[in-house]
């Protein structure tokens, strides 16, 4: 699986330690900025990630600043783009499952490490269970169009 990781200034510390995470795990990470935590805006970060999980099927992105919201905000301005602030592992897992979240919005101000890693473990084991959900995650994406005033 090959995923796209991004972050503004405040997310900078995370975003190496769970780029790091997802290797071990045996998967492409692809970092796309900033390497400084000098400052940036992060809608910027948010619009690279996206792209590239939109313009790569079956890739995923992870989005980093310091609460998380920020991204969860500009990810989900994508066609096509569902992004999940998590900031537990039961979030991770049902953004995944019923949501089938191909963005996950983290905040490193928000979580420590430990709760980090046990976030991604659960994004990574969780897949879309399909079904039910299936109807309801397309009408999220037949949402884009008809929420523009």
């Amino acid at each position: 699986m090959t995923y796209y990781i991004g972050a503004d200034h405040a997310g900078i510390d995370i975003k190496a330690y769970v780029k790091e995470l997802f290797e071990k795990k045996g998967h492409e990470v692809i970092d796309l900025g900033p390497n400084t935590k000098d400052r940036v805006d992060y809608p910027d970060f948010a619009a690279k990630v996206c792209q590239e999980v939109l313009a790569n099927e079956g890739s995923k992105g992870i989005l980093i600043c310091g609460s998380g919201i920020g991204m969860s905000m500009a990810a989900n301005k994508f066609d096509g783009i569902r992004a999940a602030l998590c900031h537990n592992e039961y979030s991770a897992k049902m953004a995944r499952e019923h949501n089938d979240a191909n963005v996950i919005c983290l905040g490193e101000r928000v979580s420590g490490y430990g709760m980090v890693e046990a976030i991604v473990d659960a994004w990574c084991k969780a897949s879309f269970e399909g079904g039910r959900h299936t109807k309801r995650v397309e009408k999220i994406n037949n949402l884009f169009g008809s929420c523009r005033a």
